[in-house]
């Protein structure tokens, strides 16, 4: 053990008796949470070409509310979620939750473009809840059941990612996007009280500072070969996933299609299909090992953006793209946080932290770069940005940190 491992143990205080199972509702409870508060994130990406014609704006300006929105997302990963090792989890989550809910006001209520900004700035900050329960679910599994806990776990924070755009699209079409954030905020106040009485409470037990409990993430990175390579790699396959779903509703609206954004919002219950494979992607990871399904994950990841690159401009090949491109990254995704998981028991909302904040500055650069390649290239443009960051994943996975303790 390392001088700086050594000194990370110390500050914890001694892990009490191994707690009990993980109940079936507490696993559903936790997926239906992080489906509800991760929705917040991706309300905007339908409603973005109505955004702009409420403030005159252009397509790439107005993509930066979804840019924002995760770059809030990407700072509530760095400095809220490693409090799920020090503080307990419960208290945190539903002030969390209420935070987010002010936000969501805020935004309904924004008169200018720059207030809405600032306003989605603390909606992203604010919904960092998931990435607190899908560590607690890690932790509270059996080693042989932990793949599988983390896919129910996802399956439901994909579902709300999808189902958002579905609700976002339509309530934006018929009643504004306005109204769109007022029915996040009123949803988030109702689950507020839900959790308060049926969420268990979960103690952490980390005795550090703030301080040392920040800086023990570059301990974390530096020490760990293999964690860094899952952040490179989902930063990446985040990237791509974003460059997509920032742009589609542009794409649809454009000569190819004249559709609308309820349109672009039910794209996103085709892409729910992607939910399924992160209940098999957990199985497989418990089975064959996490690099197994990764490196499928990655694969189906590059079949589907060939496919959205050749085939989009029909609407089959678009739905049969928008399936394979999401199956592929939660396959992905789920086998990289196992691996990730796996790692420091003792730490996982600490590793989940680098692991995601690596994954939504990817996001993050993803939505920017896809609005620019938008701008200058169309569709494209967009596939080409889509290809490259997955390419750079398959690179990462096969070659980086494989010497050595590469499984360390």
């Amino acid at each position: 053990m390392s001088d700086s491992s050594r000194a990370a143990t110390l500050a914890r205080a001694p892990s009490p008796a191994a707690a009990a199972p993980l109940a079936a509702s507490q696993v559903w409870l936790m997926a239906v949470t992080c489906g509800l508060v991760v929705a917040n994130l991706y309300y905007n990406q339908p409603l973005l070409a109505e955004i702009g014609r409420t403030f005159g704006l252009s397509e790439s300006r107005v993509s930066l509310v979804a840019t924002i929105t995760q770059v809030g997302y990407t700072l509530g990963l760095l400095l809220i979620v490693p409090l799920g090792d020090k503080r307990e989890r419960k208290s945190l989550v539903l002030g969390l939750i209420l935070l987010a809910a002010a936000g969501l006001v805020g935004a309904a209520y924004a008169p200018t473009f720059g207030l809405l900004v600032g306003a989605s700035l603390l909606i992203g900050l604010f919904s960092a809840v998931p990435q607190l329960l899908i560590p607690m679910a890690a932790s509270l599994a059996s080693e042989e059941q932990r793949g599988q806990v983390v896919g129910k776990v996802m399956s439901g924070l994909l579902i709300g990612v999808l189902l958002s755009r579905t609700i976002s699209g339509y309530v934006g079409l018929h009643f504004g996007w306005r109204a769109m954030y007022g029915v996040g905020a009123v949803i988030m106040v109702l689950l507020t009280a839900v959790l308060a009485r049926m969420l268990p409470r979960n103690q952490a037990h980390y005795a550090g500072s703030y301080g040392s409990l920040l800086r023990s993430l570059g301990t974390l990175a530096r020490e760990l070969p293999t964690l860094r390579r899952s952040a490179i790699v989902g930063a990446c396959l985040f990237g791509g996933f974003s460059a997509f779903w920032t742009t589609l509703v542009f794409f649809l609206e454009s000569d190819a299609y004249h559709y609308h954004s309820d349109v672009a919002g039910l794209f996103g219950l085709v892409g729910a299909t992607g939910a399924f494979a992160a209940s098999f992607a957990g199985k497989s990871a418990d089975r064959k090992g996490p690099d197994y399904a990764l490196t499928l994950g990655i694969l189906l990841f590059l079949g589907g953006y060939l496919l959205l690159g050749f085939g989009g401009y029909h609407l089959v090949g678009l739905i049969a793209g928008v399936v394979i491109l999401d199956v592929g990254q939660q396959m992905a995704h789920i086998s990289n946080q196992t691996r990730v998981f796996s790692l420091r028991p003792e730490a996982r909302s600490r590793l989940n932290t680098v692991y995601m904040t690596a994954c939504f500055i990817g996001a993050s650069a993803g939505s920017f770069l896809g609005g620019l390649a938008w701008d200058h290239f169309q569709w494209p443009g967009v596939c080409a940005v889509g290809l490259g960051l997955v390419a750079l994943a398959y690179l990462a996975n096969r070659f980086y940190g494989r010497s050595g303790s590469a499984a360390a």
